[in-house]
């Protein structure tokens, strides 16, 4: 009896004692129990078919510096790629613009990029800025804009013509940008290259050292009006200097993709038109690119809500239409041809 009494107090112990620890103490893995496997068909799983990226569908802009159209153009252009075309995922990049723009295309590092079409005609025959690279693989895909080479001094310079340049500080604009191109072009038709002082700033650098009396007078290319003058207006007085019509006859004679135009009355708040050298900018892409891409980027583009938002975007857009993105000096993509036979 004694015995009995002893193990059921013993149990009522450990009872007891178990009862504590699961109240006051963590809960302790229980290791799972040793189960005999089960022999069970082996299932035939398919693979899951990933779906493949497709590298053509992925575009880069290759565009400008801020500052100018170029940049937030191109912003444009692959904001309305990426809305209109299903999978497809654009982006724009800051460059140095036209030279480089050309190049980057030529090697595949960006699949359509913006160029002044003196520049675009030069990477296309391999001549000035690309003999050592020779021909380049582009072709135009449309004509954008016209642009004019603007000239800005402070409103108190002695420089009335580009002959006043001679000994100056000058800003032709970033090393490889087609207006780099085209103010070397002017200084060496005014016959006064070697005279100068040319220095190399992008446009926010040369707005910048305009300003701060850094350099005597800068050479921009962008179609007008564009936000950098705006900025460099608002911290100092500036004029423009007009380029003279014999100089612009003697250079268009050599290089017949500039035209005489004019910086218009009303732009920057000017009274009266601004002679200005004036050329075309190119959007180019690779002479392999797909030509059904091709067609679907242009129709991508042109698109009457598309157009409507790059107008938003920048107003230069107003001069995108079938007709003047038409004319270029270099080949159009086969693509291209067949969407403007399309749509003219």
């Amino acid at each position: 009896m004694k015995k009995k009494v002893f193990s059921t107090i013993c149990l009522l112990l450990v009872f007891s004692l178990l009862f504590v620890a699961i109240g006051c103490e963590p809960e302790e893995e229980v290791e799972p129990v040793d189960e005999e496997p089960v022999d069970e068909e082996p299932v035939d799983e398919e693979p899951v078919d990933e779906e493949p990226v497709d590298e053509d569908l992925f575009v880069v802009v290759a565009a400008g510096s801020p500052g100018g159209v170029y940049f937030p153009l191109g912003a444009g252009i692959a904001y309305v790629l990426e809305r209109r075309i299903d999978g497809m995922t654009a982006m724009s990049e800051t460059t140095g613009a036209s030279v480089e723009n050309c190049r980057l295309v030529a090697t595949g590092e960006s699949e359509m990029g913006m160029a002044m079409a003196n520049v675009a005609w030069d990477a296309y025959v391999g001549e000035e800025a690309f003999e050592d690279d020779g021909e380049l693989p582009i072709r135009t895909l449309f004509s954008m804009y016209p642009a004019q080479q603007h000239l800005l001094v402070p409103e108190g310079s002695d420089i009335e013509s580009v002959d006043d340049l001679v000994g100056k500080s000058v800003s032709v604009d970033a090393p490889g940008s087609g207006c780099e191109v085209t103010s070397y072009i002017i200084l060496e038709a005014a016959g006064i290259r070697d005279d100068v002082d040319t220095v190399n700033y992008s446009q926010p650098e040369a707005r910048d050292a305009l300003i701060d009396g850094e350099v005597d007078a800068v050479f921009y290319n962008f179609a007008s009006p564009a936000a950098v003058v705006d900025e460099i207006m608002a911290a100092r007085d500036i004029r423009f200097v007009p380029l003279e019509m014999d100089l612009m006859e003697a250079i268009i004679e050599d290089y017949p993709y500039f035209s005489a135009g004019a910086i218009p009355e009303g732009h920057y708040g000017l009274e009266e038109d601004v002679a200005a050298l004036t050329v075309g900018n190119l959007m180019v892409v690779h002479e392999d690119m797909d030509e059904q891409q091709v067609y679907d980027m242009l129709e991508a583009i042109f698109h009457e809500e598309s157009l409507d938002e790059l107008i938003g975007i920048h107003p230069i857009a107003e001069n995108f239409t079938v007709e003047l993105a038409a004319e270029a000096p270099v080949p159009f993509h086969p693509g291209a041809e067949r969407y403007f036979e399309e749509h003219q």
